[in-house]
């Protein structure tokens, strides 16, 4: 049996005929070089929104992309109809290398991973002091998916006219988090001008439980683009209902940034994360590190690592020892624990 190549040129060839009529399959991709750039501002239900030119437009995903999917944050390729008119639909042809990734799974034991923003240059870490109480759990793993994924984190403490900040900033001042407190009152009544000092000129994505005061600090930053005010705390739960469906950027007055409101999460799991990264975060620390044996955790179990005498010998805070391991402590232990 004779057998030929994909390109065969001999006059014996038989050709099965093509019963559509259409044209035959072939594995040249379109290059695409007239497709211009844009930013994914929103994804519904597989329609993204995209900035291209100044101009909105709603485009779906090119088949040639197979499973990879645009989130809001990246810079994509679109070609077709690009005027933004109604009932326009383009194409998304490309999508760009991120700079940086918040990621999260359900749960640690959920290996789903699901992208939450892409090249976002800050995680605003929105959480109230009361109604409802606080749960620093919730901040720590936000603060290793930030680290991990190369994003710079950002303490957001709302409802300050409830509960004092002190005790919770007790916590959070040895790493070295930024912070900003703020009031309901303050919010209300648009005044977020402290906090959009601290969004200047940056891609921000914010992110907190369900009744944190998360999407009403984002009326207040953005109010020409008011989403659904925050629902109600349950009595019972303490905690808030959703009402951010989908995550959302929306630039800043004046051109000053970027704020990406996500939905509320009630967990935030970290299996895709890998401890050896979270010492990327504490450059004070790392150096320290060179003299830890092979495949040292450095989470305080293991005699031999080199970060105990590192900080003996004063090279660094053991403040900062302690909050790197309770971040790697974070990785292995569940938000409710």
């Amino acid at each position: 049996m004779r057998r030929y190549g994909k390109n065969p040129d001999e006059d014996d060839i038989r050709v099965r005929p093509n019963r559509k009529g259409n044209r035959p399959r072939t594995h040249i991709r379109p290059k695409h070089e007239d497709a211009e750039d844009g930013m994914v501002l929103t994804v519904d239900r597989g329609r993204l929104t995209c900035l291209v030119e100044g101009r909105t437009v709603v485009a779906m995903k090119a088949r040639e992309l197979g499973r990879k999917a645009a989130v809001v944050g990246d810079t994509v390729s679109i070609v077709g109809d690009l005027s933004g008119e109604k009932d326009t639909l383009a194409r998304i042809v490309r999508i760009a290398p991120r700079r940086t990734v918040l990621r999260r799974t359900a749960d640690d034991d959920d290996p789903y991973e699901r992208v939450v923003v892409a090249n976002a240059d800050q995680l605003a870490i929105v959480t109230a002091l009361a109604d409802p109480e606080p749960r620093p759990r919730m901040i720590d793993r936000c603060l290793v998916a930030a680290y991990d994924g190369g994003l710079t984190p950002l303490l957001v403490l709302t409802k300050s006219d409830l509960a004092s900040p002190d005790k919770l900033l007790e916590a959070y001042t040895p790493l070295g988090v930024p912070y900003i407190v703020t009031s309901r009152e303050e919010l209300e009544n648009g005044d977020a001008e402290r906090v959009r000092e601290l969004l200047e000129g940056k891609v921000t994505a914010f992110v907190g439980h369900s009744g944190v005061g998360k999407t009403t600090l984002v009326n207040a930053l953005v109010p020409e683009d008011r989403r659904r005010t925050t629902g109600d705390v349950n009595a019972v739960t303490g905690r808030g209902r959703h009402t951010t469906t989908s995550a959302l950027a929306l630039p800043l007055p004046g051109d000053r940034g970027w704020v990406v409101d996500t939905p509320g999460v009630r967990s935030f799991g970290l299996h895709h994360v890998d401890p050896s990264r979270v010492i990327h975060a504490f450059p004070d620390l790392e150096p320290g590190t060179e003299e830890c044996p092979r495949g040292c955790t450095h989470d305080g179990n293991q005699p031999e690592c080199a970060l105990d005498a590192w900080v003996a010998e004063g090279h660094a805070d053991p403040a900062r020892l302690d909050s790197l391991r309770r971040l790697l402590a974070t990785r292995e232990r569940r938000e409710g624990d």
